[in-house]
């Protein structure tokens, strides 16, 4: 065991992707960007989570597992013992239908403390273990070891949102906008300001901790605000990198230099996912999946799946799980009809032991499951039967490595055995999103969820410490942050 190092601080910039943040360092728009990379170690391809949504890759990053183990499936998922769409908070739309108690409930209270998996540990409950604190700024999954208190707003109350009293499982020193906040000055949390989810407001959190010399071991903080700028904008966009950068200004200005804050920190920059461009044009771009399921009842946005329906719908984006409510429909049949649309880049399902993937436009076929004689650059075993350039990996001997679909064989196998029920998982091609009943769309800017080394591939920046992950992706994450301070 090691005596306690400086402290880390990972800083997770929603949509950070390497093409964007290189031009805006070409144009000299990110000065406290370029001085970390110019100080540290770059990689520019760490292999993200699947599906591609927030929740299901800060769950992988917390807790060091795929969503097979750590069983959060997606922002958007059917939970199979109540029969009802959980929806962590996409599309206003959505969560008006889904009813918005609801979505708080799930995303406030029931991600961290009921859904996310109780036979995992997250780095906060490990780093606990060891009587280490640490803390969390506006992470939407932060489970630690220490009940905290959410200050629960008015009007929420009045409108009888939420109950006077929530409490909830966090790290010793816990943030999140309105609800959670460390620094009693911060302004940066009112409503019109959303609530405090802003990077203003991380920036005023993480800074006080840094002024108050009250840094613990590890602090994750994540700055929201360059997903939406990049949603809109398209994946070349780097407004929003200007802004992120405003605040890591800010922050780095909390010590009396920046070369200061190296000296007394480790530092992580990096990104949660990337996003694909989506087209301008509608009928190209969007694949609509209530006309391509015309012939089936499909369970209605806000409603309990009722014994007479036959699909129930949950659109993450560009992923989609379709389940079968009822035994007498064949997934294989439903794959069928998938695979007539060529703009469907995966098609994947779970058969016994097995799991089955199609193609959009294509009529071959593969089938893999765990524990067979090829092996991949991270150790992981397989067995391929069919196809393989289905999802793009080459066989050399005994050997495979990816191509377009990063780690493809992990991250489909984790969301196929990540929740209750017979479905299938659908990822659209570049250029495309799928739309369900209320979803809402990215035409002319971009969006993620899917498989594709687009929606996968983020950068990361280290500062203060010569090593690094295992390998370059974020379920390594966990074991290395810990090796910093736990063990050698």
């Amino acid at each position: 065991m090691e005596q306690r190092t400086r402290p880390v601080i990972l800083l997770m910039v929603d949509s950070l992707m390497h093409h964007p943040l290189q031009e805006a360092i070409r144009q000299k728009r990110v000065p406290a960007l370029h001085f970390l990379m110019d100080h540290g170690r770059y990689i520019p391809d760490v292999v993200s989570s699947f599906p591609t949504m927030s929740v299901t890759i800060d769950s992988t990053l917390l807790t060091g597992t795929y969503p097979d183990s750590h069983r959060v499936p997606g922002l958007l998922w059917y939970r199979q013992e109540e029969r009802r769409l959980v929806n962590y908070g996409n599309g206003m739309l959505e969560m008006l239908k889904t009813g918005i108690k609801e979505v708080l409930q799930d995303s406030l209270y029931r991600l961290n403390n009921e859904h996310l998996s109780q036979e995992v540990k997250t780095i906060h409950e490990e780093l606990a273990l060891h009587n280490m604190p640490s803390a969390s700024i506006n992470g939407l999954v932060y489970r630690g070891s220490f009940l905290q208190q959410f200050n629960i707003p008015k009007i929420a109350l009045w409108l009888k949102l939420l109950p006077r009293e929530l409490r909830t499982h966090g790290p010793l020193l816990f943030s999140f906008g309105a609800l959670a906040r460390l620094d009693a000055e911060n302004r940066h949390r009112y409503l019109w300001k959303k609530g405090g989810f802003n990077d203003k407001f991380v920036a005023r959190e993480l800074a006080y901790l840094i002024r108050r010399q009250k840094l613990p071991p590890f602090t994750i903080a994540y700055l929201p605000d360059n997903d939406h700028s990049v949603h809109k904008k398209g994946p070349m966009e780097i407004q929003g990198l200007e802004k992120v950068d405003r605040q890591l200004q800010e922050v780095l200005g909390a010590y009396s230099t920046w070369e200061k804050a190296l000296d007394e920190a480790i530092w992580i920059v990096m990104g949660d996912s990337g996003q694909a461009p989506v087209g301008a044009s509608r009928r190209q771009a969007l694949i609509y999946l209530l006309p391509m399921l015309d012939k089936y009842k499909i369970t209605k946005l806000g409603k309990r799946a009722q014994e007479t329906d036959q699909l129930f719908l949950c659109v993450n984006e560009r992923m989609t799980y379709v389940y079968a409510l009822q035994d007498n429909i064949q997934l294989s049949e439903l794959a069928a009809l998938f695979q007539e649309e060529e703009r469907i880049d995966v098609i994947a399902w779970r058969e016994e032991d097995r799991i089955q993937v199609r193609g959009g436009g294509k009529e071959s076929t593969l089938a893999f499951q765990s524990n067979g004689p090829h092996k991949d650059r991270y150790g992981q075993a397989w067995m391929l039967d069919g196809d393989v350039s289905l999802l793009d990996i080459r066989k050399t001997g005994e050997e495979i490595e990816y191509g377009d679909y990063p780690d493809v064989l992990a991250r489909l196998y984790g969301a196929l055995y990540s929740h209750a029920g017979r479905y299938l998982v659908l990822t659209a091609r570049p250029e495309c999103e799928f739309v369900g009943e209320s979803s809402p769309n990215h035409r002319g800017g971009a969006a993620h969820g899917a498989l594709h080394k687009e929606d996968s591939l983020v950068p990361m920046i280290i500062c203060g410490t010569d090593s690094a992950p295992k390998h370059p992706r974020l379920v390594d994450m966990k074991e290395w942050i810990l090796r910093l301070h736990v063990e050698r």
